[in-house]
């Protein structure tokens, strides 16, 4: 079996919000909880704590905007 994208959970110190989920994704993470869950061999995680290393994880994989705010940095620097 292919292995998750999503690794390991860091425990850090978090910044409270409050996100609406369709129920539909909801559903997915509630899923994907059990199935890292029995990947990572512990229990299911909180599916409340995937969504801020699922946002981390896609931000990070994502070239076009890696490349604008590198870009943005550059010219916040030159001024």
């Amino acid at each position: 079996m292919a292995k998750l994208k999503l690794g390991p959970i860091v425990d850090e110190k978090p910044v409270k919000m409050t996100v609406e989920l369709p129920a539909a994704v909801h559903r997915d993470l509630v899923a994907y909880a059990e199935i890292h869950g029995r990947e990572t061999g512990g229990p299911a995680a909180d599916p409340a704590r995937l969504i801020a290393p699922m946002i981390e994880r896609f931000i990070a994989t994502d070239r076009v905007f890696s490349k604008a705010r590198h870009a943005k940095v550059g010219n916040t620097s030159a001024s």
